[in-house]
């Protein structure tokens, strides 16, 4: 993999980094202020819904349509098609989105009845649910025009901006957690208005990186420019292969909502936990990795675009098994250390717990899809992901019922975790397909010395797993503990056993430094 290439994916992840950081600080302030109960469920369905409009139409199937299609525009033709190309396209988004999101606004308890219908009936969850999420349904167009601004500006090779704009709504969540709700009469809608502004801050901050490219936009309605055509063809189809994994997890939210209060919440702060690995590696891998994969393409360079899906998935293998093994091996320290206080009391930290383990099950294939569909977008090819997307999906759903049913029938503590579980099996199987699709296209085969590394992987995640095992106080010591006892704990034990991993990955002939040389330096030296 080339040095520019680990080095942006290095500079998205130290954002995103950050942000996730400033994400767990955010999260932390919501379980003290609220606890895992009404407010926060009814928030949680409040900023989903739009949440998985921006990964479904913002960041995921118009970043994936609009930056091939810009990639071929920078490669082979001159600046002013490209200015061209980029104001039809800002005009052509802003209009419908604010069409959009006025229907939203409008469409609010309509909205919760779909996806959260067993909150009808509960006093005061629907009523409080609907007012938020008229509130929040606007950041569908400030965000999606953020994925537009940081689409072309990842283009261009200007990562470090897009990837820090995230810090900022978790920033104006923390400030309206802490300050802002004794202004309401409703506590919990100062979160509602929060990410409001928080997506009009990260809008605005987008704005100066594209007038240093001259590509500020200057809006205009572009319907019928042939490259907004082409990336509206390949829109629809992406759209569902993009956004496979928030679906299936929106349909846990809908199941959940039929569940014990606190359902909703305990699934979130679960797989708030996955996210992180899966944005500080997983995503930021994933943005790098698109628009080189797309220049390949481009160039007609087939080799390279092996070569670096290739490196790309050395990485998904050597940092992703640390990682769900720490989230896995640590669940419960984790949970009770970021979260279990105040009014987050510990029966709800272990029913958090729960769901993380069921989640983590599945880390690996998260971050596996996020860099194997590249390998289809990068070249246009929007309709694989999506038969592949519509088994995965369907095969979630499915399980979701075959898991759950069964432990609400035979009261069974904790039926949400059957929702995590589903979701992990589910992601396993669409990654599995898109590899074995990306096999039969003779589109990637695997370069040598994979065995190799399969062999490092397997005794340093071996080593690991006998420290966490035999290392960690049981559960009901973290629960003894102060706060900044359990957060030196955790983070002494995270530390020593991400160091163990390394460690004996270069003790077994893992060169870690390879991963930051050119392909053909690094595949003869290993």
């Amino acid at each position: 993999m080339s040095t520019g290439l680990i080095r942006n994916t290095a500079i998205v992840s130290a954002m995103t980094l950050l942000s996730r950081i400033l994400g767990f600080v955010r999260d932390m302030v919501l379980a003290r202020a609220f606890g895992a109960g009404l407010a926060l469920d009814a928030f949680f369905v409040a900023f989903k819904i739009p949440n998985l409009l921006r990964r479904m139409f913002g960041e995921g199937a118009f970043s994936l349509a609009f930056v091939p299609v810009l990639s071929e525009y920078k490669t082979r033709r001159d600046h002013p098609e490209v200015q061209a190309l980029v104001d039809r396209v800002a005009g052509t988004l802003a209009g419908i989105l604010i069409l959009v999101s006025l229907l939203g606004v409008l469409a609010s308890p309509l909205l919760v009845m779909l996806f959260a219908p067993g909150f009808i009936g509960e006093a005061g969850k629907f009523e409080i649910t609907a007012a938020m999420l008229r509130v929040t349904f606007p950041y569908i167009l400030f965000i999606s025009l953020v994925a537009f601004a940081g689409s072309v500006l990842n283009t261009y090779g200007r990562f470090a901006v897009p990837a820090f704009a995230p810090v900022l709504l978790n920033l104006v969540l923390i400030a309206a957690a802490l300050w802002w709700t004794p202004y309401f009469e409703q506590p919990v809608m100062a979160l509602a208005w929060a990410v409001f502004i928080g997506g009009a801050l990260q809008l605005g901050f987008m704005l100066p990186g594209l007038l240093r490219l001259h590509l500020l936009p200057r809006p205009r309605w572009g319907w019928r420019h042939s490259g907004v055509r082409q990336i509206l063809r390949l829109m629809g189809p992406a759209i569902l292969g993009s956004s496979v994994a928030q679906i299936n997890l929106l349909f846990d939210t809908l199941i959940a909502s039929f569940l014990v209060t606190g359902s909703v919440s305990w699934l979130y702060f679960a797989d708030r936990m996955v996210e992180f690995p899966l944005g500080v590696f997983g995503i930021a891998l994933s943005t790098v990795i698109l628009p080189s994969l797309a220049h390949s393409h481009a160039a007609r360079e087939p080799q390279q675009f092996r070569m670096l899906l290739d490196r790309a998935l050395r990485w998904v293998f050597l940092l992703g098994t640390p990682a769900t093994l720490g989230l896995l091996l640590l669940a419960g320290p984790i949970i009770v250390s970021l979260f279990q206080y105040e009014q987050f009391t510990p029966q709800q930290a272990e029913m958090t717990t729960l769901a993380l383990m069921a989640y983590v099950l599945g880390l690996p294939a998260f971050i596996l899809v996020k860099v194997l569909a590249p390998g289809f977008y990068s070249r246009q090819d929007t309709r694989t992901p999506v038969r592949i997307g519509i088994i995965a999906m369907v095969s979630n759903m499915g399980l979701n019922l075959l898991f759950v049913l069964p432990m609400v029938l035979l009261a069974i503590p904790g039926p949400h975790t059957g929702l995590a579980f589903a979701t992990a099996c589910s992601a396993w199987l669409n990654a599995g397909l898109l590899y074995r699709r990306l096999r039969r296209e003779a589109v990637y085969a695997p370069q040598p010395g994979w065995w190799p590394v399969w062999g490092r992987i397997l005794a340093a995640g071996g080593g690991m797993t006998v420290l966490l095992l035999l290392g960690p106080a049981p559960l009901e010591v973290w629960f003894a503990r102060s706060g900044p006892e359990r957060l030196f704990w955790l983070g002494l034990w995270i530390g020593a056993a991400g160091l163990l991993y390394l460690l004996l990955l270069q003790l077994f002939g893992q060169r870690l430094q390879t991963l930051w040389r050119r392909p053909d330096v690094a595949l003869e030296e290993e």
